[in-house]
């Protein structure tokens, strides 16, 4: 298989997770005191890397700035995060998951394993791992193309 079919069929898999993804998100499965998509994975960020600033963000995501400030205000008006001065003494405000925003996120992302946990539930330990192990690689090389890591 050429890199051309290979895209067209990873295209077709990952639009097709990306639905059942949305299909199962906390937001539907609980209601509506679940994180939107925007605000689950700001806080996933904030909480692997720490207080962040807006430019950190802007380059952390790739996403303009006043994207960002609608997201982060939304965040604020909900207290899950809170303004904070740089922890490194630097001027510019920085973004701080708050323990609410944590006990948020804590929840939402444990439905959402749980989902995860019960669809391979059956699987053998060998191919979850080599499932894991690829998944994580794809990743990893979209963030090399991209030059925007995710923090583990």
């Amino acid at each position: 298989m050429d890199a051309g079919q290979a895209g067209e069929d990873l295209e077709r898999e990952l639009l097709i997770l990306t639905r059942h993804q949305e299909m199962s998100s906390p937001r539907r499965l609980r209601g509506e005191e679940a994180l939107d998509r925007s605000a689950y994975v700001l806080l996933s960020r904030l909480e692997v890397q720490g207080p962040m600033s807006i430019a950190d963000l802007v380059q952390a995501f790739g996403l303009a700035a006043s994207t960002i400030n609608r997201q982060t205000a939304a965040l604020l008006r909900d207290q899950l995060v809170e303004r904070t001065l740089d922890p490194a003494g630097g001027i510019a405000r920085k973004f701080r998951i708050t323990p609410r925003g944590a006990e948020r996120l804590a929840a939402d992302r444990d439905a959402i394993a749980s989902g995860i946990a019960q669809v391979v539930a059956d699987w053998p330990e060998e191919r979850l791992r080599s499932f894991i192990a690829h998944l994580r690689q794809f990743n990893t090389d979209i963030e090399e193309l991209s030059g925007r890591r995710w923090p583990r």
